[in-house]
């Protein structure tokens, strides 16, 4: 017997766990994106070049505030895309893009971080965009 009342539900599919492995990774992004910024404000010479070596030439007090608000904004489409809401997709996609970015005018500085960011930006970019659907589904 069913109830006529009781809300659809589907199963989630296996995708599911890669839409939320973006999340886990966008507010993991986040995190090294504000430690890379705290180092950027706190000890310039941490780089390996100086400001002028870098694709956009700014000083590295302006890198730390922008990696601070990359950093802050990709934690917090994480946690939304983690929690499922819907209008997280396409920040988490735009932030993702924006960070890659960054991460590539940085890439001078901190070359090995900055790929492994631009690669994992890629993957949340591919998650979101490729199974994103499946985290709106209700259980």
């Amino acid at each position: 017997m069913s109830n006529a009342n009781a809300p659809h539900t589907s199963p989630r599919s296996g995708w599911y766990g890669l839409v939320a492995f973006a999340g886990i990774m966008m507010i993991l992004l986040g995190a090294f994106h504000v430690m890379a910024g705290l180092v950027a404000l706190l000890n310039d010479e941490y780089f390996l070049v100086d400001s002028s070596g870098l694709v956009l030439t700014a000083d590295f007090t302006a890198w730390g505030w922008i990696h601070l608000i990359v950093g802050a904004l990709l934690a917090s489409a994480g946690g939304s895309l983690f929690a499922g809401r819907t209008w997280a997709r396409a920040v988490a996609i735009v932030v993702a893009m924006f960070s890659a970015i960054v991460n590539l005018a940085f890439l001078s500085a901190y070359p090995v971080w900055s790929a492994i960011m631009i690669l994992v930006d890629i993957l949340v970019i591919y998650a979101v965009t490729a199974h994103g659907g499946e985290s709106s589904e209700r259980v």
